[in-house]
């Protein structure tokens, strides 16, 4: 399934329907009373988390939603009947903004949060409601409410206990892809994940969700290269796995260009429990200790060191992930 985590829709719910002006007709009778009913209520567009999605791609192929009217008001009181309500199914952590994305009308955290977007017209009152004892033949009726329209954007950030941050190129789709059954795509050059992917790994009876968040660059807090939208999905991470490769001489220069950006986005990031990890192991020419000595001065952490090819030190690193999002 493609990824889509932006997306802009237009909606309108349904006019009310109006009331109807309409009289008795009995044989005996031939100043019968009103019987106009009163119209039907537009259709409501609702929107719902669905826990079963986890992309906002569906509406890629269709940005036009209309909710049905009410029908009018009919003969012998009947109330016209009421508008089909539409109802979008999104992925859990949707937020719903206005047009120029200033203002956000929803967010949608649990699987099962729904808001009334767009609210149908309400129905016509008959002329039947309009009876008194000074007006026995009232031809007085209203008609049905207006309907709501307007565009909307939706912007989806996922839900992720861990969500592995770096440099592109650093081993992030590779380490996924080992310990899960996500499928990312691998490539021995830069850029090569180009939407979030998330993966599940299970082990010791425990279950956590990894989101594979596609390579930061310089300036990826300003929106260069999309990266303000993809440090918009650890938003909701609650571990952030900071993975570095060691085998190219600037790896501490690396780890501090993405740890900026980071900082410079705000929504308290910064704050956020960080792993480091210093992946491809097996391409390291220096020892162990001294590596992580080196690391642990320069940026006061002690890494954890892995390689997704030997599978040394994994087994530790998912130990430690699990440990974590157990608190």
């Amino acid at each position: 399934m493609k990824f889509l985590d932006q997306a802009k829709i237009s909606i309108s719910s349904g006019k009310g329907g109006s009331g109807c002006v309409s009289f008795r007709k009995e044989k005996y009778n031939e100043f019968g009373g009103p019987n106009g009913g009163n119209g039907g209520k537009g259709g409501d567009i609702i929107i719902k988390g669905d826990p079963n999605l986890n992309t906002l791609i569906d509406f890629r192929y269709q940005q036009h939603f209309k909710a049905k009217n009410g029908e009018n008001g009919k003969r012998q009181n009947q109330t016209g009947g009421s508008g089909k309500d539409i109802i979008l199914k999104v992925p859990p952590g949707t937020q719903i903004f206005n047009e120029d994305k200033t203002v956000v009308l929803a967010d949608l955290v649990e699987k099962n949060d729904q808001i009334i977007i767009a609210r149908g017209g309400e129905g016509g009152l008959g002329n039947s409601h309009f009876k008194s004892s000074t007006n026995q033949a009232p031809r007085k009726f209203t008609i049905g409410g207006d309907l709501e329209e307007k565009k909307i954007w939706l912007s989806l950030k996922l839900f992720a206990d861990v969500g592995i941050v770096g440099l592109p190129n650093a081993g992030k789709s590779t380490f996924l892809s080992t310990v899960s059954a996500a499928h990312p795509k691998v490539a021995d050059y830069p850029f090569t994940t180009l939407h979030p992917v998330l993966g599940v790994v299970k082990k010791f009876d425990q279950e956590i969700i990894i989101a594979d968040i596609p390579g930061l660059v310089e300036g990826s807090h300003e929106g260069k290269g999309l990266g303000d939208r993809f440090l918009a999905h650890i938003e909701r991470c609650k571990i952030l796995l900071h993975l570095i490769d060691c085998s190219q001489d600037n790896f501490i220069e690396n780890y501090w260009k993405i740890k900026d950006e980071i900082i410079k986005y705000g929504k308290k990031l910064e704050k956020k429990i960080e792993i480091i990890a210093i992946s491809k192991s097996d391409l390291i020419k220096q020892s162990s200790n001294k590596l992580k000595k080196i690391v642990k001065i320069k940026t006061g952490k002690i890494p954890f060191i892995f390689s997704s090819h030997t599978m040394s030190g994994i087994d530790i690193l998912i130990s430690e992930l699990l440990d974590h999002c157990k608190k």
